[in-house]
């Protein structure tokens, strides 16, 4: 139970990182534009992946 409360919380933390990276104010994130900008989408898509994962794990688990 503890990977799947561990994959919420990853969960949970990229969501917030996600919406704080969002446009506010007519104004893009900093990242847009630069080298950096496929790197951070590939972390949101993997840190999404590995908090799936850990919760399907934790639930295998659990209920297996």
């Amino acid at each position: 139970m503890i990977v799947f409360l561990a994959g919420t919380v990853v969960l949970l933390v990229t969501l917030f990182v996600f919406w704080r990276c969002l446009p506010r104010g007519g104004q893009m994130h900093r990242f847009v534009g630069t080298e950096w900008e496929p790197y951070v989408g590939v972390a949101f898509c993997a840190a999404s992946a590995l908090s799936f994962t850990m919760m399907l794990s934790g639930l295998i688990d659990y209920f297996g």
